[in-house]
């Protein structure tokens, strides 16, 4: 079902770790990853990984009443990159073109900033999206390389304080 004008105020945003997940919460992030990222982008590759159990990641969750709408994973310093990153962000099919993934990113940030303020965000984001996390203040950092077959670029956000810091030095 594709909403025509979905109100943002209802969804009830959820971050968890792996071990405070329930199993239907754990099911529902790994049909919405798998659906997405390796049936949608016919993409063969390990979609769950140790990162997703990792002590220190967090599983960002969007919810449509008990519909799980949109994910990411955020990863603490240290686990991917020495910067924190996002991952796995994921909007449903139906639910896309709504801004849902503009309020999932402002969601990310905002839990990055509370869990890790002083760390910049790294991530690996498709080449097309560019234009997408740009809007939020990454900026490229690579060259075009594939991952997985699929055009990508790494990203960097500096954070207020972390920017702050490094001007100040």
């Amino acid at each position: 079902m594709i909403y025509n004008e979905f109100n943002m105020n209802a969804i009830k945003w959820k971050c968890k770790s792996f071990a405070e997940l329930n199993t239907q919460q754990l099911f529902d992030l790994i049909k919405l990853r798998i659906d997405i990222f390796i049936v949608e982008q016919t993409c063969a590759y390990p979609e769950l990984d140790e990162k997703d159990h990792d002590k220190n990641t967090l599983h960002l969750m969007g919810f449509d009443e008990d519909k799980l709408i949109c994910c990411a994973r955020l990863l603490a310093p240290g686990t991917r990159y020495s910067d924190t990153s996002i991952g796995r962000f994921a909007v449903a099919k139906s639910y896309r073109q709504q801004g849902i993934g503009s309020a999932l990113m402002n969601q990310c940030l905002e839990q990055i900033s509370n869990a890790w303020p002083e760390h910049s965000i790294r991530i690996s984001a498709q080449q097309y999206l560019n234009t997408f996390y740009s809007s939020f203040g990454f900026k490229q950092i690579s060259d075009m390389y594939l991952e997985d077959g699929i055009p990508h670029i790494q990203m960097l956000k500096n954070t207020p304080h972390n920017h702050n810091a490094k001007r100040k030095q």
